[in-house]
């Protein structure tokens, strides 16, 4: 009856051996002996500060009591002993009923605990069933706070990306470079327009532009390092932020490099693509205080005089073109941050006769 009533109950003789024990205990101390042995060797009391003896412990029954089991585990143990009665155990011994204290969850697990380890009406179980409950909540509040964190961090990115290429976009080109302003960091920034574009458009379909504004995406991305910002900010218009670059000379190699890339012929289709690139560049260090709406009409200003050099080169601004910015900025200096108004590459292709 008590094996069922109290499954982790210790029965001690007079002399403070255990006797007896409970199933759910016998199944805690597993291999290691446990009937015959001492109460103090089984287990440390913590608290109260009493003798270990069974007259010492019967002077405290009724009491809780504080032990701690000496085994591998440590395991934690709240306890209450009384005497027992003559006829129900040996004479002059005691019963200890044990339970769990906070360590019953982990308890459970070390020991391989079920249900059928506790007696029917301790609360242990349905506490156990609770904690189940809560793990499982919070598992799935964790999962779903993890699936909504990489749904925000993908529209993110998608908001900050150009589908077509898989570029940066706009509105990424004016966030860095926002940073970039916070930070005080120099960069170079070079803007990019594809001549003749058009007429690959035209005469070949838009799915022939298409696959060439993803081979001169590639092409960048090449020619460009990791932390770069490479960003498609047009139909065929790509701006560069070439962080900490300063020198005018290296950054004219790496728009001639690109330009001298761009202009070998793509294939598509089993047809030749023929296009060729203009850029303009601006540094940020030859600003005290860098504005970013200034730096881009300079790097557009740049371009254009790269257009109207013959295209296929590179234009550093210089303070002769200051004259050209100036009259794109109003007098309060607030102005939306675009490209400064040019020639289409349509109409600069018919300037040309292309």
């Amino acid at each position: 009856m008590m094996d069922v009533l109290c499954p982790m109950h210790l029965m001690l003789d007079a002399a403070g051996r255990s006797v007896h024990a409970g199933p759910t205990l016998m199944k805690m101390f597993d291999a290691a002996p446990l009937i015959g042995v001492p109460f103090h060797d089984l287990f440390e009391l913590r608290r109260p500060q009493i003798g270990m003896s069974v007259p010492a412990l019967m002077d405290h029954a009724g009491t809780k009591l504080h032990l701690r089991m000496r085994s591998a585990l440590q395991t934690e143990l709240k306890g209450m002993l009384v005497p027992l009665a003559p006829g129900t155990g040996p004479a002059g011994g005691a019963l200890i009923d044990l339970s769990f204290g906070i360590s019953v969850v982990d308890s459970v697990r070390e020991y391989g605990l079920t249900s059928r380890d506790f007696s029917a009406t301790d609360l242990t179980v349905e506490m156990l069933y609770l904690v189940e409950a809560k793990t499982a909540a919070m598992d799935a509040s964790r999962s779903l706070n993890q699936r909504l964190q990489g749904a925000m961090i993908a529209a993110e990115e998608k908001a900050y990306t150009d589908t077509l290429t898989g570029l940066r976009n706009r509105r990424a080109l004016d966030y860095m470079l926002d940073r970039l302003a916070e930070a005080e960091h120099d960069f170079a920034l070079i803007h990019i327009d594809l001549d003749y574009f058009k007429s690959v458009n035209d005469s070949m379909g838009h799915a022939a532009g298409d696959h060439v504004l993803r081979e001169v995406a590639r092409i960048m991305i090449e020619e460009t390092r990791s932390d770069d910002t490479v960003a498609r900010v047009g139909g065929d218009e790509f701006v560069l932020v070439l962080k900490r670059l300063t020198d005018r000379c290296r950054v004219h190699d790496i728009a001639s490099r690109l330009i001298a890339r761009l202009k070998q012929p793509i294939a598509f289709g089993g047809r030749m693509c023929h296009v060729s690139a203009s850029a303009g560049s601006v540094l940020s260090c030859d600003h005290p205080h860098p504005d970013m709406t200034r730096l881009m009409l300079e790097a557009d200003t740049a371009l254009y005089a790269a257009k109207r050099s013959g295209r296929g080169c590179h234009v550093a601004f210089t303070a002769d073109l200051n004259q050209s910015v100036d009259g794109l900025m109003p007098a309060d200096g607030v102005v939306e941050r675009r490209a400064a108004p040019r020639s289409s590459s349509s109409d600069a292709e018919k300037d040309v006769g292309a």
